[in-house]
């Protein structure tokens, strides 16, 4: 079983909380994992398990203003400082691990974050998996953007998966936000998503792209587009029938973990 450490970083804006799971024997490779918008890297430890088991050391970080670190709830002003938040981690990973290969996970927004990291430094990424990212035209962005005022509504949790128990969790987690979009997020995701559309293809970097073919909160098309921009000359697409947002929390979440594993395997080959 994978054991776990907290440690803390200084982010652009405050302390960042982070964690490592790690197994007993030697890692064969890091993985960084990007968590999405109003939770925190502490939901993905059956994750980091499946990627401690197959050798990996799993390094996390709470963005700016989430779970454990530091910042206004939930506000984002520019995913380019995120960007440069996750590269410290990333330094902070290497040094704990020198001359492994990096893979890059990221979730949501996390995939957001994860694909502009890659746009910037994918010369020094071994892989990247994008679940559920939000890249290409996310259509609830220009519509939040619009209203005079963000609703005061939390998260549909009937949205996260099939299973009705990861609802109740998630609504039941102190750490995670129960509020309503924030203004600055939204318009810091819109400038993303164009940052992303306006930078290169990933070229050589080998990508995979799993979603969840009934996912409602990032419908499958609109991030095809995103995807179709970024792919490059290595690329894997998983799509899960019937799946929601959560693929890793989804009724058949061993299915698409070993898909993850099995991709980072091939890619380090």
């Amino acid at each position: 079983m994978a054991g776990s450490q907290e440690w803390s970083i200084d982010g652009h804006g405050g302390r960042l909380a982070g964690r490592t799971w790690d197994g007993d024997g030697a890692p064969t490779h890091v993985v960084l994992l990007a968590h999405g918008y109003g939770e925190h890297c502490g939901r993905y430890g059956h994750v980091a398990e499946a990627l401690v088991d197959a050798g990996a050391a799993v390094h996390a970080v709470d963005h700016v203003g989430h779970g454990k670190s530091e910042g206004e709830r939930v506000v984002v002003g520019d995913f380019e400082y995120v960007v440069d938040d996750l590269h410290a981690v990333d330094r902070r990973a290497r040094e704990q691990h020198r001359d492994l290969p990096v893979v890059l996970v990221g979730h949501s927004m996390g995939g957001l974050i994860a694909a502009r990291y890659a746009q910037r430094y994918g010369d020094t990424l071994a892989a990247l998996v994008l679940s559920g990212p939000l890249v290409g035209p996310w259509e609830a962005a220009s519509q939040l953007l619009a209203l005079p005022e963000i609703p005061d509504v939390p998260l549909d949790i009937t949205t996260l998966s099939r299973d009705p128990e990861v609802g109740r969790i998630y609504a039941a987690d102190p750490l995670v936000w129960h509020g309503p979009f924030k203004r600055p997020t939204v318009e810091a995701i819109a400038r993303g998503l164009a940052a992303i559309e306006a930078g290169p293809s990933l070229g050589a970097l080998p990508l995979m792209w799993a979603h969840g073919e009934a996912d409602r909160l990032v419908p499958l098309e609109s991030t095809r587009a995103g995807v179709e921009k970024l792919r490059g000359e290595r690329y894997v697409e998983k799509i899960y029938p019937g799946a929601q947002h959560e693929i890793f929390n989804e009724t058949n979440a061993d299915e698409v973990l070993a898909d993850v594993v099995a991709f980072i395997r091939d890619a380090l080959r």
